[in-house]
C-alpha cells in the first residue's frame, strides 16, 4: 500500500472515532511577591539556623570583627589559633591585604579566563619561581585543587593507554569534599551516605601513612593487570600517589623523610606521578613555604589553596614535567579561578611573606609553642604527644583522660581563646604566622588553664 493509499484509510476511520475532545492546560502561576531587601544588622542564632542548613557543627559564638591576631563578638575578645582553619596567616583586617583587595575592586574584581590577567600570571610566576613546579592552575579552594590534581593524574595515565588508572592515598588522609577528592579521603566516616552501591568514585586504593612496606604492598597489587581484565582489552597502573606533607584532619601528623624518598623512588621507577597536598601545610606554615621541603623530595604536582589569598578564595594546583602540560583547553576549567580580585590578595599575601619573614617567624614562633605546650605535657597526664612543624602544632590526649578535643576547645574558648580539634583527640593550634612572641605565651596561659579545669572535672 502506497503512502496515498494508506492515508486515505485513516480519513475513512475518522468518523467512526467519535469525537476527539482536546484541552491544553492553563499553567499554574505562582502569585509574585514584591522582593525584600536584606535585612540589616545582627541575627538571632536561631534565626541563621533557619535559614541556614546544618552541615556544620558550630560554637554558640557570633564574632563581629578581627584585628590581627584577635577576633571579637560583641563582648569579648578572642586570641585566635584558628586562623580560619589555617587560612588567614596575615591575621585579620591586615592593611597589606585590605589595599591590595580594595584597589583591585576598584579596578575590575573577575572577568573570567577568557582573557589574560596580569595579577594571575604574576602569582603563577611567584609560585613557579618558589617552588618545583613549572605551571599553575588556579581555582577556588583545596578541594577543587585537589580535584584538579585527581584529573591530571588520571590524563597523564590516559595518554599512556591506561584505562583503569589508580591513585594511592593514606589512610586517615583529608583531601576535600567534593566526590573525587572525597573518594581519594582515606576516612570511610566522611564516605557515609554518599556512595553508589557501597562505593565511592572508584580508582582509588588506600595504604598506611609513613609506613613504606604498607605502601609498597599496594604498590605491587594496583600496579598491574588482572588476568580477566588484560583479556578485555584492560590495563590498569598506579598512575599516581596522593598525600600530604603532614595530615592535618587525620590528627596534625608529619611526613617522614624516608617514607617519602620510598615514595618518590616507587613513582620514578613506573613512571607514575607523586602529588603532595600542601593545601593546609602549604604558603609558611611548616617554617618553610612548602611542607616538602622539610622531607627532601621534589613531587610532580601540588596543591595549595586556604592560606593562598590570606582568606579571599583561590586555589591552585602547582605541577611540572609532563603533568604540567597534560590538561589542554576544554579539559578542565573554573569560572572563578585566579580572577583578578583573589589574585590581587594571593600577591599581597606572597610579598608579605617574603618581605615580614613569616617563614622565620613561623620557625621561631613554632619552637616557642612546642617548647610552652611541653612545658604543660610535663604537668599533665592527659597529653601523650605533641607534634607537627611551625605553626601547626597538634596536642594529643589520652583515651584514659576520658576528654575529647572538643571538650578542650570548649574549655580554652571560655578563657579567651580559640582553637580547633583535629580529630576526636587532637587540639590544633594553627595561629596567623605573623603571631608574635607575646602572643603565643599569652595562648600558652590560657591553654594550659584550659587543660587544668578539663581535667579537675572529669576527677
Amino acid at each position: 500500500m502506497n503512502l496515498t493509499a494508506l492515508l486515505s484509510s485513516l480519513l475513512l476511520l475518522l468518523p467512526t472515532l467519535g469525537t476527539l475532545t482536546f484541552s491544553l492546560s492553563t499553567p499554574v502561576s505562582t502569585p509574585s511577591k514584591a522582593l525584600k531587601p536584606p535585612v540589616q544588622g545582627p541575627i538571632s542564632i536561631d534565626d541563621f539556623n533557619t535559614n541556614v542548613q546544618t552541615t556544620y557543627g558550630r560554637y554558640p559564638l557570633t564574632l563581629t570583627h578581627g584585628s590581627g591576631s584577635y577576633l571579637y563578638s560583641k563582648d569579648k575578645k578572642y586570641l585566635d589559633f584558628v586562623s580560619g582553619i589555617a587560612t588567614c596567616i596575615l591575621g585579620h583586617s591586615n592593611p597589606a591585604l585590605q589595599s591590595a583587595v580594595s584597589s583591585q575592586m576598584s579596578k575590575m574584581h573577575h572577568i573570567s579566563n577568557l582573557y589574560y590577567m596580569e595579577g594571575q600570571g604574576r602569582l603563577a610566576e611567584w609560585l613557579v619561581d618558589n617552588s618545583v613546579g613549572e605551571k599553575v592552575f588556579f581555582c577556588n579552594s583545596g578541594g577543587e585543587a585537589n580535584e584538579a590534581a585527581i584529573k591530571c593524574m588520571r590524563k597523564v595515565g590516559s595518554k599512556k593507554g591506561i584505562t583503569d588508572p589508580v591513585i594511592l592515598t593514606a589512610e586517615s588522609s583529608f583531601h576535600g569534599r567534593t566526590m573525587g577528592a572525597l573518594s581519594a579521603t582515606g576516612q570511610p566516616k566522611y564516605h557515609e551516605g554518599f556512595t553508589y552501591g557501597g562505593r565511592m568514585v572508584e580508582g582509588f586504593a588506600n595504604f598506611i601513612f609513613n609506613d613504606s612496606k604498607s605502601l609498597e604492598r599496594a604498590f605491587r597489587k594496583y600496579n598491574k593487570t588482572p588476568v580477566w581484565d588484560k583479556v578485555r582489552g584492560r590495563k590498569r597502573r598506579v598512575v599516581g600517589i596522593m598525600v600530604e606533607a603532614l595530615q592535618g584532619e587525620g590528627g596534625i601528623r608529619p611526613g617522614t623523610v624516608e617514607f617519602f624518598k620510598n615514595a618518590r623512588e616507587l613513582c620514578d621507577g613506573s613512571d607514575a606521578l607523586l602529588m603532595c597536598d600542601e593545601v593546609q601545610v602549604g604558603m609558611g606554615r611548616s617554617g618553610k613555604l612548602w611542607g616538602y621541603e622539610n622531607l627532601s623530595v621534589s613531587p610532580d604536582l601540588f596543591t595549595t589553596a586556604k592560606a593562598l589569598g590570606g582568606g579571599v578564595p583561590i586555589g591552585a594546583m602547582v605541577a611540572r614535567g609532563e603533568a604540567a602540560t597534560a590538561l589542554g583547553p576544554g579539559e578542565h576549567a573554573t569560572t572563578y579561578g585566579g580572577n583578578p580580585l583573589a589574585c590581587a590578595a594571593g600577591l599581597a599575601v606572597a610579598k608579605e611573606i617574603v618581605d615580614k619573614d613569616l617563614c622565620g617567624n613561623a620557625r621561631a614562633r613554632g619552637e616557642q609553642l612546642e617548647a610552652g605546650l611541653k612545658a604543660i605535657q610535663s604537668k599533665s597526664s592527659m597529653i601523650i604527644d605533641i607534634r607537627g612543624w611551625g605553626l601547626l602544632r597538634g596536642v594529643e590526649l589520652s583515651e584514659e583522660c576520658g576528654v575529647l578535643a572538643g571538650e578542650v576547645v570548649g574549655k580554652a574558648m571560655e578563657k579567651g581563646l580559640l582553637l580547633v580539634p583535629a580529630g576526636l583527640r587532637v587540639v590544633r593550634f594553627v595561629p596567623p604566622l605573623n603571631v608574635s612572641e607575646e602572643e603565643v605565651s599569652e595562648a600558652l596561659k590560657l591553654f594550659g588553664e584550659a587543660m587544668e579545669e578539663a581535667q579537675s572535672q572529669k576527677k
